[in-house]
């Protein structure tokens, strides 16, 4: 897996993981790669310095398998961190992300509750949502 730096043709900067380049190459020039702020296909990879890994600082080698659940465990944190760093907006969760992809509402990142009608609704709208499992602390 390689994380790309990548910019849409409205110069929002956002990252996203491929298999590979050629992966990466594939889904572009289909337009199945999209930009989650704005969900322009108009998308283009940013140069970025590549990670080269010599031997004087080679990590040990390893056969083991990375834990699968130890990636969702970091992947969920990951986005519960992102989450915390966006803006709660409660039950209006789908009315504002929809005054958002409209451009009725500034762009920034929300967060809030939606049930799953809402949520089907915002996707066949071709709006970006992610559902983030909520953290034990928010359960009460």
């Amino acid at each position: 897996m390689i994380v790309l730096d990548l910019c849409c043709d409205r110069e929002h900067r956002f990252e996203a993981w491929f298999a590979s380049s050629d992966a990466f190459e594939s889904q572009r020039t289909t337009r199945l790669v999209t930009c989650p702020h704005c969900g322009s296909s108009d998308v283009r990879r940013l140069p970025s310095a590549p990670y080269i890994q010599t031997s004087s600082h080679s990590a040990p080698a390893t056969s083991a398998s990375p834990d699968p659940q130890a990636i969702a465990a970091r992947l969920i944190e990951a986005l519960r961190s992102a989450a915390a760093r966006s803006e709660d907006v409660g039950e209006h969760f789908a009315e504002e992300a929809r005054r958002i992809h409209y451009g009725d509402s500034e762009e920034r990142a929300i967060r809030g509750k939606a049930d799953r009608e809402e949520m089907i609704e915002l996707i066949d709208e071709g709006i970006p949502i992610l559902p983030v499992p909520p953290d034990k602390d928010d359960m009460h």
